[in-house]
C-alpha cells in the first residue's frame, strides 16, 4: 500500500489502527549496465512486498542521495551530505507531526550513511518516536547467502542485478576488481572503476537473486515488529 495510492482521509483512517511507516531513500547514480535508480529500485521493490504482508504504508521514495564520487559519470544526480540529511529529517518530522511513530528507513545507497546519523538526532527530540534503518546489501542474512555460493558483494555487480534493475546487455565475464587509490575526485573514479562496476562477477543465477530478495524481505517483516 502505496501513500500516492491514498487521500488524506485515508491516511487519516489508517493512522487511526496503526502508526507504522515505512521510508525508502535511494539515489539516482551509475550503476555500470544497470539502471540508474537502482539503488532505489531495490529497495522499494522490497517494501511494496514487505506491505503487502504487513499491511505498512509506503511512502513516496526519496530518488536522491549523496553520489559525489560518480559525478563524471552521465546520469548521476547527486545532493550534499548535509541536504540529504536535512531532507530525511524533514520528511521524518512530517511524518511524526500527523501521527507516525514507527518508521523503518530503507536505505538502498552507501553514500547515505549521514542520513543514519541524523536518524539519532531527530530521535532525541521526537518522544516516542521509533526509528530503524536497513540496508539490504549489508544485512547478515545477504552475507550468508553469498558466502553460501562462494559469491563477493559489490557495487553494480551480481548483487545488484536483479531482473528489474538489468538495462542492458550484462558481460558473461567477471570482472577484476580495481585498485583503488583511497578517497577519490570524481574524475579519479570513472578511472579507476571503468564501466562503474566495482569488480566480480555480473550476474549470477536467477534463484540466487531470488534467495537474497527473500532474505532480506524476512528482515524488514521482522524490523517492521518493532519487538
Amino acid at each position: 500500500m502505496r501513500l500516492e495510492e491514498l487521500n488524506w482521509m485515508d491516511v487519516e483512517s489508517y493512522l487511526e489502527r496503526d502508526d507504522r511507516l515505512i521510508l525508502v531513500v535511494g539515489a539516482t547514480e551509475q550503476h555500470g549496465y544497470l539502471s540508474l535508480l537502482t539503488d532505489a529500485k531495490i529497495p522499494l521493490a522490497l517494501a511494496d512486498a514487505a506491505s503487502q504482508q504487513s499491511g505498512v504504508l509506503v511512502a513516496p521514495p526519496l530518488n536522491f542521495g549523496a553520489s559525489p564520487y560518480f559525478l563524471a559519470y552521465p546520469g548521476t544526480l547527486s545532493l550534499r551530505a548535509t541536504t540529504l540529511m536535512d531532507v530525511i529529517e524533514d520528511l521524518l518530522r512530517s511524518a511524526y507531526q500527523v501521527g507516525f511513530r514507527r518508521i523503518v528507513v530503507l536505505n538502498g545507497h552507501g553514500g547515505n550513511a549521514s542520513g543514519r546519523t541524523r536518524l539519532a538526532e531527530v530521535a532525541n527530540n521526537l518522544p516516542g518516536i521509533r526509528l530503524d534503518w536497513y540496508e539490504w546489501w549489508n544485512s547478515h542474512s545477504v552475507e550468508a547467502v553469498a558466502e553460501k555460493h562462494g559469491l563477493k558483494p559489490n557495487h553494480a555487480n551480481w548483487l545488484e542485478a536483479f531482473s528489474f534493475t538489468i538495462v542492458a546487455d550484462l558481460p558473461t565475464d567477471a570482472k577484476i576488481p580495481p585498485h583503488v587509490p583511497g578517497i577519490m575526485d570524481a574524475k579519479t573514479a570513472r578511472q579507476v572503476y571503468g564501466d562503474g562496476s566495482f569488480g566480480g562477477p555480473y550476474r549470477v543465477d536467477e534463484a540466487i537473486m531470488q534467495e537474497i530478495f527473500a532474505v532480506c524481505l524476512q528482515d524488514i517483516l521482522q524490523t517492521l515488529k518493532f519487538e
